[in-house]
């Protein structure tokens, strides 16, 4: 099941969704092309990232 980010907005701005139930594995595409490319990340890599980009470190 894909997700949109909460930072995504209704009127075609960047927006990445992210899939869920891929134990160890993060799936990632653009939503205004969902038929296009997937980046497939490992679980851990991941929620660094994600954890760095909460505290403003980028």
């Amino acid at each position: 099941m894909w997700r949109k980010s909460s930072y995504s907005n209704q009127e075609g701005g960047d927006c990445v969704e992210v899939a869920d139930g891929l134990p160890g594995l993060v799936p990632v595409r653009d939503s205004k092309v969902p038929q296009g490319p997937t980046l497939c990340f490992a679980g851990a890599p991941w929620t660094a990232f994600i954890g760095d980009l909460k505290s403003r470190r980028h």
